[in-house]
């Protein structure tokens, strides 16, 4: 029996209480006018309080707590540690981000009676994943989070695509969690340990250990979107609401990669030295296809689901190195490469929330999700705009943004790889280097074509050209966002030390304290090696930028002229002489689509004298589809079309088959090692 707590983890639980209240509370609040605005309210003050609970558990001690729940000669365990405590900290800054949005949002949601019960319980089954310790509880959370988002991805449910989404979605949600299931019941062993206490301590062999943690690859990645277990998420999300695709894609996915870290980093114990080389094959191979398919899209929130793909790809290819690095014996390179993980698992949630919300804003202002029917909304729109370019710069590595910080810190633990003894990993790490290098190149110019057709250039349509700015409340909780992916940027140095309250206890090492390096600098391994300063990056570029706005000013002519747009040597003023999103994207399909996706460009041209348009069809395909779940969807209908003579055996046959199981439960009971 732990300690009974009074501090974060009381705080975080009582959290978990008041989020299944509101949920309970909100169908009858749905129909209330206001109660939308009530409910989400409600959900903003319990997600604070809970970011304020992880902030106190990452800097205090572990707090544990076991209750008469669960399974009966178990019961329920809870612990806040540095690691859950971080992941809250991520998981309640985005839900009251989402939260906060969403109190203006919401007003403009078709059926709010099917998305209000299932927002507040989402954020609940998160929260209590996090603090679960022992594997039933976390299953538990695990699957009423995947039920509470299944729900919110088909609430818009005369859709026919939303209802496809919603099913495969749950489908790969079961399978996962079947996946995390064997992983616990390998680390529980014979004796039945589930609580996580019990399966740190126990001793693991090398194949128990080797199968945990394949499963817990294939288990979360599932839910984070890994390649080739991705296939869910380009479905899903743009199908749910756009506050709660910004859960779903910069919360939820790191829900899994807690999953992960705390299986494989924690409860499997020491890792031996080709750990990394399955995780790191992943990551680099997810980052890559993920922000590829980006590239080909025409919807706004299928480009950021699949630009997800390819963040949860580098975040895995710095857990891969961690591993690597710690099965050798060099925890200190693999401090740096976790600290690098879990830097890009803020910085995700922060710009990738920041993202879609800016996807909803634009949907809410125009009705069009699609980069070919926008453009010139940066007049229209200019805060909204303003606020994706900060996102754009973020999600593309730019510095002295954010996402620059943690793809940086990366790139500096894959210079550490020749420091690695076995060729397998000397070979492999410098070609998932050269991955992450094409896939953040393809990121920028992914996103100079989101930001350039939907908000520069002339509308495409009349939606586009009546377009408004949103709501005060969407408004301000973007700028929030944008702000906190500046501050990220330019003072990385004190998140990298709070990151340290994680790393330590998982590597056995840190990094150096980056608050004692002068002028706010950073420097990952020594002084030698490299550093990195974003404050100064950020002031050069105000200042270089602003001198030259000076010099342009005082020099050129003080004349006011007007003229049109230039339009390309094309006499005619029409929209659609304007590049479009598939003419943008023609040059990176047509070398690296057309093998891997089987991009096509379909061309109709009229005969001389025929005044009937042409036409040009597109069309790609993802080889997850085709390689593996459609070949599987036949095998699985093949099967069930034999299974269906079960319903005709004799109560005989029944026996036997139920006999015949128990013999072979018996035989691996006897053989288990």
């Amino acid at each position: 029996m732990g300690s009974t707590p009074t501090g974060p983890l009381s705080g975080l639980l009582f959290l978990i209480v008041a989020f299944a209240a509101i949920a309970l509370a909100a169908p009858r609040l749905a129909r209330r006018p206001g109660g939308s605005a009530l409910v989400y309210g409600a959900s903003f003050i319990a997600a604070t309080l809970g970011l304020l609970s992880a902030l106190a558990g990452l800097v205090g001690a572990p707090e544990t707590l076991v209750l008469p729940l669960g399974l009966p000669w178990i019961g329920a365990h809870f612990r806040l540690d540095a690691l859950s405590a971080f992941f809250a900290l991520v998981v309640n800054l985005g839900g009251a981000a989402a939260s906060l949005y969403a109190i203006g949002y919401g007003r403009h949601e078709q059926a709010p009676e099917r998305v209000l019960p299932f927002f507040p319980a989402f954020l609940g089954a998160m929260n209590l994943v996090l603090v679960a310790a022992d594997a039933y509880s976390f299953l538990f959370g695990w699957e009423l989070m995947s039920l509470a988002s299944w729900a919110l991805v088909i609430a818009h449910d005369k859709s026919a695509e939303n209802l496809k989404a919603g099913f495969v979605y749950i489908v790969m949600a079961t399978f996962g969690t079947l996946m995390l299931m064997l992983a616990f019941a390998l680390l529980a062993g014979p004796s039945g340990a589930y609580a996580f206490a019990d399966m740190e301590r126990a001793p693991h062999g090398a194949l128990v250990t080797a199968l945990a943690l394949g499963l817990a690859l294939v288990g979360a990645g599932s839910k984070a979107g890994l390649v080739p277990l991705h296939v869910w998420l380009p479905l899903a999300h743009p199908a749910a609401p756009s506050h709660v695709s910004a859960l779903m894609s910069g919360v939820m996915t790191k829900v899994a990669v807690y999953g992960f870290i705390r299986i494989v980093f924690d409860l499997a114990g020491p890792p031996d030295w080709w750990w990394g080389i399955p995780v790191l094959a992943a990551g680099g191979i997810t980052a890559t296809l993920g922000v590829l398919q980006a590239m080909l899209q025409a919807d706004m929130k299928r480009v950021l689901a699949f630009s997800t793909i390819e963040n949860i790809g580098i975040i895995f290819v710095g857990l891969g190195l961690a591993l690597a690095f710690k099965g050798n014996g060099l925890e200190a390179a693999g401090a740096l490469a976790l600290t690098a993980g879990l830097f890009h698992v803020l910085n995700h949630a922060l710009f990738k929330n920041l993202l879609f919300f800016g996807a909803g804003a634009v949907l809410n202002a125009t009705g069009e999700r699609s980069l070919e029917q926008l453009g010139g909304l940066i007049h229209r729109m200019p805060t909204t705009a303003a606020v994706m370019l900060v996102g754009a710069a973020a999600i593309s590595a730019l510095p002295p943004l954010n996402g620059f910080a943690s793809e940086w810190l990366t790139f500096q633990a894959i210079l550490l790889s020749p420091e690695l003894a076995p060729w397998g990993l000397k070979l492999l790490v410098p070609a998932v280097g050269a991955l992450l290098a094409l896939a953040a190149a393809l990121a920028a110019a992914c996103f100079v074509r989101l930001y350039g057709i939907a908000f520069l250039g002339r509308p495409r349509t009349g939606a586009a050209a009546e377009a408004r700015e949103v709501d005060r409340w969407s408004r301000g909780t973007m700028i929030g966002l944008a702000t906190l992916c500046v501050l990220a940027g330019i003072l990385p140095g004190p998140v990298i030390d709070a990151l340290q309250q994680v790393v330590s206890p998982l590597m056995g090492a840190r990094m150096p304290v980056q608050g004692d390096v002068a002028w706010l600098s950073i420097i990952p391994v020594g002084e030698s090696r490299s550093s990195y300063n974003g404050l100064l990056v950020f002031v050069f570029i105000l200042i270089s930028a602003g001198l030259a706005a000076v010099l342009i000013h005082r020099f050129a002519s003080r004349a006011l002229r007007r003229a049109p747009a230039w339009d390309c040597g094309f006499p005619l003023n029409d929209p659609r002489t304007q590049y479009s999103a598939s003419s943008f994207a023609q040059p990176i399909r047509r070398v690296f689509a057309s093998g891997l996706f089987r991009a096509r460009e379909d061309v109709t041209m009229p005969p001389p004298g025929d005044l009937s348009p042409a036409r040009i069809r597109l069309s790609e395909d993802d080889p997850a589809w085709r390689l593996i779940y459609t070949p599987l969807t036949v095998m699985v209908d093949a099967l069930s079309a034999r299974a269906n003579v079960l319903p005709h055996l004799t109560i005989r046959q029944y026996l036997g088959i139920v006999f015949s199981a128990l013999i072979l439960l018996l035989l691996v009971l006897a053989i288990w090692p």
